[in-house]
């Protein structure tokens, strides 16, 4: 007989309570690998293995013995040997089913012994522990020692417990949970972009995002010690590319609830998120490492595993993922508000939510594959995931990262497709012959593909605009072909009011391609849009509800619904306007831990067909000439349009008696040549219990100073007297946060503190 060390394995002793020395090295063959199973049990269990003898020697298929050695093979018990009936068996079942089903190349034997590794239990009449020791030295490629404590024999009923356990978490790891999103990635061309990062070329297809998208959901599973995170809060700090989608989409995969953060938060935001959602994974790049350990550094509730993620880098071969119906009811995602009037709430939003959310879109904006969508958002808000992210993926769209947003590097990527490679115009809607090179901020290998979906805020236009006029006449025309209607499909403008002046000046500049409003927020993401056509892109109005979103105005003073067709005062003749609510499923479920919050912002139905929500934004509805034709889209966009008029708690001012939209004075004050920004806020007054104020930063090419007089002198023609600001502010910079809106309490405090008095205009 040759050598026992010689077949990779150490002789291993007969007795009672030995330990065994395993095989030194990792074997993938499944005969080879499963060879010594059958002899454990009989090494070690009192019964199954008596003092053995010579005569034990494999009598029944056994090894012959060298002399003076032991057998390479411990002795199997003979039947009236066995308390427990072929554990054995049972044991090879769970072996194969961790490891090998389906046949796995090298990284997935690896993953699945670790799976075996780390997790303890019973198996048989023996704690599996000394094979889960085996199991993590055929993952290093070395010898393991394993101690065997038998003390009982179990019952088949709970053999076959675990077994099923042990089935379910091997199923885990080599499938995905068969949610709405990942069916349609599995139904994309493989060979489609799904990601691109712009400055570096890196590009990423759909065939490789549900392989890398398992991986990293196995490694959340090992870093955690657990083979279900159903439920359990996720939060990443990823920079905006193919790695952020992979760890939300990972995150899902997971059955847990992904909480994305934005790196540009300070540590204390930061431990506020952590704390109120009580994670248990911190998930960073290599990028934010340092900056997850500085957060973990404060004082948490509860400390986070953190968990570093690699940089993938593009080329995976195209992977078959299995998709199984294990119950996905548990994942979603949790966004933050803007926390604008009130502290930060966590959003809810399950994934049939999420589902909801896209699907209303595609239908309403008409995503395809054939889009490919430039990405200069932020990546914790609704606009920049669902809207930019979820419901490209879902329809098979391009998307291309390029953040943090630089006016110049988005013109010189617009117009790329359109510079022909000696440096002249291409505009006759085809693309240049070389692309563009390294100064223009783009890679030449994506420069010939052009942008046809474009959805962001007004601050984002506004900037477009002023560096457009500074760009030298090469570039300029290239592109405004980029944005013309025949090649950039659809232009979006939302998260905040989209000043008369913008939409029209875009409007010239990309030769008639008109900004579509909508309106959302975090806990109903796009709940309003106007259409496709450039009649139904009303300016001033968000359109109508969305496909699957019902919406009705509600009276502020009497709390009755204002029914579509009267919202004319009969007696007054003013316009009513009322709270929106919205219900159906694109709806959140709940403030995360704060049941009072949630309650408060609900209101049952009086049909009862379920609760509305109450979104605390105001607007009224007017019918719209030649708007809503468009048979298309006759199923939704049709009717009298919405019209916001703000925030109830921080933009509807109450002076003298009257009703005052803060954002329908920033329209006019932002049409007017000597305004380059605009807020209007609520002043507290003595007399009239709040006064309209303006703040304001002034154009300085036009006007140099500009006094309260002039400024109602300019407004007279414009707004009735009790809506003209009676204060005013000149200001060289007004705070915004990372979608564009204001803190109007905040900015207020900062600076008409001293103006809380009586005294007005």
């Amino acid at each position: 007989m040759p050598d026992p060390k010689a077949l990779g394995r150490e002789s291993a002793p007969t007795t009672h309570g030995a330990t065994v020395q395993y095989p030194r090295r990792r074997t993938h063959h499944l005969t080879g690998f499963l060879s010594f199973i059958p002899h454990t049990h009989a090494l070690t269990h009192p019964t199954c293995n008596p003092t053995p003898t010579a005569a034990a020697t494999r009598s029944e298929g056994n090894h012959s013995q060298l002399p003076g050695s032991v057998p390479p093979f411990p002795p199997i018990p003979t039947p009236s040997q066995r308390r427990v009936p072929d554990p054995p068996l049972i044991i090879t079942q769970l072996i194969t089913t961790h490891i090998y089903s389906p046949p796995p190349p090298t990284p997935m034997l690896a993953s699945g012994l670790r799976n075996v590794a780390r997790r303890p239990g019973c198996c048989c009449c023996c704690r599996i522990s000394p094979f889960s020791a085996f199991a993590a030295a055929a993952v290093a490629g070395t010898t393991a020692t394993a101690s065997f404590n038998l003390s009982r024999p179990v019952s088949r009923s709970f053999v076959a417990a675990r077994a099923s356990q042990s089935a379910r978490m091997a199923s885990t790891t080599t499938s995905l949970p068969r949610i709405p999103l990942f069916e349609a990635i599995s139904r994309h061309d493989p060979e489609s972009t799904a990601v691109i990062h712009s400055l570096s070329g890196r590009r990423f297809k759909y065939g490789e995002l549900l392989g890398d998208v398992r991986r990293t959901r196995n490694k959340l599973l090992d870093s955690a010690g657990k083979s279900d995170l159903n439920g359990e809060r996720i939060a990443f700090l990823v920079e905006n590319s193919y790695d952020y989608v992979v760890t939300l989409l990972a995150a899902f995969a997971a059955r847990s609830i992904a909480v994305p953060l934005s790196p540009a938060f300070p540590a204390a935001e930061l431990q506020y998120i952590l704390n109120q959602s009580e994670a248990s994974l911190l998930v960073s790049s290599a990028k934010f490492a340092a900056k997850a350990k500085e957060v973990l550094a404060t004082e948490l509730l509860s400390s986070p595993t953190q968990v570093e993620l690699q940089k993938h880098l593009g080329g995976s071969v195209h992977e078959r993922v299995e998709l199984d119906n294990s119950d996905a009811d548990g994942a979603g995602m949790m966004l933050y508000t803007s926390g604008t009037t009130n502290r930060p709430k966590g959003v809810l939003l399950p994934q049939s939510v999420l589902t909801a959310q896209s699907k209303s879109l595609i239908e309403a904006w008409n995503y395809t594959p054939a889009d490919h969508l430039l990405h200069v958002l932020p990546l914790h808000h609704i606009h920049g995931t669902v809207n930019a992210v979820l419901t490209p993926l879902l329809s098979g769209s391009t998307i291309e990262f390029m953040f943090p947003f630089n006016a110049d590097a988005v013109w010189k990527r617009l117009a790329a497709p359109y510079i022909t490679s000696n440096g002249t115009n291409g505009t006759n809607g085809t693309n240049g012959v070389n692309g563009t090179n390294s100064t223009n901020g783009t890679h030449k290998n994506i420069a010939k593909e052009k942008i046809t979906f474009f959805t962001v805020v007004p601050t984002v236009y506004s900037r477009l605009l002023a560096t457009h006029k500074l760009l030298p006449l090469d570039p300029a025309e290239p592109t405004r072909e980029a944005v013309s209607p025949r090649n950039m499909r659809l232009a979006i403008s939302g998260s905040a009011a989209l000043p008369t002046p913008i939409k029209e000046a875009w409007k010239t500049l990309s030769k008639g391609n008109v900004l579509l409003e909508r309106y959302g927020m975090t806990e109903v993401g796009m709940a309003l849009s106007c259409g496709l056509d450039f009649a139904d892109r009303v300016d001033g109005s968000v359109g109508w509800p969305l496909p699957g979103v019902e919406a009705r105005l509600v009276d502020m003073d009497t709390g009755s619904v204002i029914p579509p067709g009267e919202d004319v005062d009969p007696k007054s003749g003013r316009e009513r306007s009322g709270e929106i609510q919205l219900r159906g499923p694109t709806i959140f479920k709940e403030y995360w831990r704060n049941p009072e919050a949630t309650a408060k912002e609900f209101v049952e139905g009086e049909d009862g067909k379920g609760k509305w929500f109450k979104t605390g934004d105001v607007a009224v509805r007017r019918p719209v000439p030649n708007a809503g034709l468009n048979a298309a889209q006759a199923s939704w966009a049709k009717g009298d349009m919405y019209f916001i008029q703000g925030r109830k708690s921080a933009d509807i001012i109450k002076t003298g008696g009257e009703k005052v939209s803060a954002l329908e004075v920033e329209r006019e004050l932002l049409s007017l040549p000597e305004v380059a920004e605009a807020a209007v806020v609520s002043v507290p007054s003595g007399k009239w219990g709040s006064k309209v104020g303006a703040v304001v930063i002034l154009n300085t090419d036009v006007v140099p100073h500009w006094s309260p007089m002039a400024m109602r002198r300019a407004l007279r023609d414009r707004l009735v007297n009790y809506k003209i600001p009676q204060v005013l502010k000149v200001v060289d910079h007004i705070p915004r946060n990372a979608m564009g809106k204001i803190n109007k309490k905040q900015l207020v405090q900062a600076v008409f503190e001293d103006q809380f008095s009586g005294d007005e205009l």
